[in-house]
């Protein structure tokens, strides 16, 4: 689901600025920001030119998507290296963009491992760098920020720890607060959630959120359909539902749900309405972990990779956690199923451990803690100034030079 319009005003600073802004989100969470930042720049500045790297959220805010990211998503070290040749395609490809049509600033969110390449491409390029959901080098090393630093101008800050390890290695960043705290939001009147979700009066539902990558979806999903089943069989009273990632065919999700011989609502678009209408949900880390955080709804956390991958994260991790919720809580709220102990079995049996009344109403209690952490609402407008602003600063520059 795309991020709905920010509440913004046209300022007259803005009207009338020719800009350029090249945008590289190579995830489905990725293109969920670069959708609602798009749009907050066209509010702010219509004749603003958004081309890049996105998926549906930018194209409908009003982006030029040039390389779609159901074509790039890729997780692991393993699976990375085997998509190489068509990255490095990827990146030739921008650096044509990026002569061709001459941006004033590149946009980068999230996608790290690419977008600090391209990074650096820019910057060789004379092109502003604005780093959004910068490289988490709280959680891998934290030296990586001083070569993130070398390639970006500008950092904008979501999360408190980031800002203060960022500018203990110089970078020029600004705390924006957590573009989730705007945008998720339920839009529909609660009985018509419950009615699109396949909510019953005294039945408990579950949502089972396997992830937007089809790795994801392969190594996770029969996993989380047989611990359901299981579940239903325990508690017949459960039912179930998936909200449907966009990056992930409907057609493969329902052959894994007949496959499994359970009764799933497959739900299309208003997650958040969703997620404020479930009771608990079984979840692939990521940033859907966080968004259900903020609609309340608890989740049990589910990671699982290649073998080389999971030994190799190990020893470059340096955070206790993975789980979004957990790294902002600064403690395990919500419980980490990790490789090997992400079976079937295990599953069950936390689920129904978190489902105990006392459990449940402290981790209700966790998660509004976490809300509170993640910072005031408008930050999708601070990143979108941000960036207009940036870009007047290469258009200056470049006056300058003509002079």
């Amino acid at each position: 689901m795309c991020m709905g319009e920010p509440d913004l005003e046209l300022t007259e600073q803005h009207r009338g600025i020719m800009t350029k802004i090249l945008i590289s989100a190579g995830e489905a969470s990725g293109d969920l920001h670069a959708g609602a930042v798009t749009r907050a720049i066209k509010q702010l500045n219509p004749e603003a030119e958004v081309f890049g790297m996105g998926g549906d959220c930018l194209r409908q805010a009003g982006g030029e998507v040039l390389f779609d990211i159901k074509d790039h998503s890729v997780m692991g070290f393993v699976e990375v290296l085997k998509k190489l040749p068509d990255i490095w395609k990827l990146r030739s490809d921008f650096i044509k963009l990026m002569e061709r049509r001459k941006p004033d600033v590149l946009l980068t969110i999230d996608y790290p491992g690419f977008n600090m390449r391209l990074a650096k491409l820019a910057k060789e390029r004379g092109i502003k760098v604005v780093s959004f959901i910068a490289p988490s080098a709280w959680a891998w090393r934290p030296s990586r920020a001083a070569g993130v630093v070398k390639v970006v101008d500008k950092i904008a800050s979501i999360f408190p720890f980031e800002y203060d390890l960022y500018k203990s290695y110089g970078a020029d960043l600004e705390f924006v607060g957590h573009p989730l705290v705007d945008t998720v939001k339920p839009s529909l009147p609660r009985s018509a959630a419950e009615k699109l979700a396949g909510k019953r009066q005294g039945h408990p539902l579950i949502l089972l959120m396997p992830g937007s990558r089809e790795m994801e979806i392969r190594r996770l999903l029969p996993e989380m359909l047989a611990a359901a089943k299981i579940l239903k069989q325990k508690r017949p009273e459960f039912d179930f539902a998936m909200p449907r990632a966009a990056t992930i065919a409907r057609e493969t999700l329902e052959h894994s749900i007949k496959e499994a011989g359970l009764e799933v609502t497959l739900t299309e678009d208003h997650n958040y309405d969703i997620m404020s209408v479930a009771d608990f949900a079984i979840a692939t880390s990521g940033t859907v972990t966080l968004e259900a955080a903020l609609c309340g709804l608890g989740c049990i956390i589910l990671y699982k990779s290649s073998p080389v991958s999971f030994w190799i994260a190990k020893r470059v991790v340096e955070i206790p956690h993975i789980g979004l919720p957990n790294i902002v809580a600064g403690r395990l709220i919500e419980p980490e199923l990790l490789q090997d102990d992400c079976t079937p079995g295990t599953i069950v049996s936390v689920a129904l451990e978190m489902l105990e009344p006392l459990r449940f109403a402290q981790l209700q209690k966790d998660l509004r803690e976490v809300k509170e952490k993640l910072g005031e609402p408008g930050a999708v407008k601070r990143v979108a100034e941000l960036v207009l602003r940036m870009a007047r600063e290469h258009q200056e520059e470049a006056l300058q030079i003509l002079s």
